[in-house]
């Protein structure tokens, strides 16, 4: 027979936090949490980037300036080392996936869930961090993928694109470099892919478990450090928020450089 701290533990599941929860369905087709999170991030980004930009004078302030200033350093440090001349013609689609990204990331971190439940007093499933669903991180990798070959045959024609996977190549080794060019292409969203879903995954999970050691245990010593440790916790997950979003626009710059700029 299990005791209290068994039913606890059988009970606890770190996972439930980050898991996709089916909200309701519209024309046969079922709306999750991690939908309506996309859909809430795009809508924020909607209204929030031009409202933040549009002013009267030369000079931004308060948020405006700080979004101004993060554009910049996309652009110039970011992306105008790799893309060079061709910086001006492609920024718009970095900026777009680095702020995408980080409020995905952002929103995942706000309990929306459980400030509806305590409103509400009903169990609510609004929330969540979509960027933990392999489904999300994936679809964000395949429109990278897409615009990253759109963009080199829109720069070099499609023959020319084609053509410089295997530029300066004896012809008995074509075949050879052509599939690995191929593998490299579907290897390189699959890696942006993997490498956001398991960095928020594993943040998230991590904060759950610590949050279930004060149920499980019922401790004033262990809640106290459990507090401290999920504080701690919640700073590096700001952190990891932000810095995934830089590497995911890094490494999307990488492979738009690499597209539109062979030689390099």
């Amino acid at each position: 027979m299990l005791d209290t701290g068994g039913i606890v533990l059988t009970q606890f599941n770190p996972l439930r936090e980050v898991v996709s929860r089916e909200l309701f369905t519209v024309w046969g087709i079922t709306v999750s949490n991690h939908m309506f999170m996309v859909t809430l991030a795009a809508a924020i980004l909607l209204i929030a980037l031009p409202l933040a930009v549009r002013g009267k004078g030369l000079v931004s302030r308060g948020f405006g300036n700080l979004i101004e200033t993060v554009c910049v350093f996309i652009r110039e440090e970011m992306a105008r080392p790799f893309l060079g001349e061709a910086t001006d013609r492609h920024i718009g689609f970095v900026w777009t996936v680095f702020f995408f990204v980080l409020t995905l990331n952002l929103l995942g971190m706000v309990p929306l869930d459980k400030f509806i439940t305590l409103i509400s007093g009903a169990e609510s499933h609004l929330g969540g961090i979509a960027t933990a669903n392999i489904w999300v991180t994936g679809s964000l990798a395949l429109v990278a993928f897409f615009s990253i070959h759109i963009f080199g045959m829109r720069q070099q024609g499609v023959w020319g694109y084609v053509r410089n996977f295997a530029p300066n190549v004896p012809w008995p080794m074509v075949p050879f470099i052509y599939f690995l060019e191929v593998v490299g292409a579907i290897v390189k969203p699959f890696a942006l892919a993997i490498r956001l879903f398991a960095n928020m995954l594993a943040g998230h999970v991590v904060l759950g478990t610590l949050l279930g050691l004060i149920f499980l245990f019922k401790n004033y010593f262990v809640g106290a450090a459990t507090v401290i440790g999920v504080v701690l916790m919640s700073l590096l997950e700001l952190f990891v928020a932000f810095l995934q979003a830089y590497i995911f626009t890094f490494l999307t710059i990488i492979f738009i450089g690499f597209a539109v700029k062979p030689q390099h």
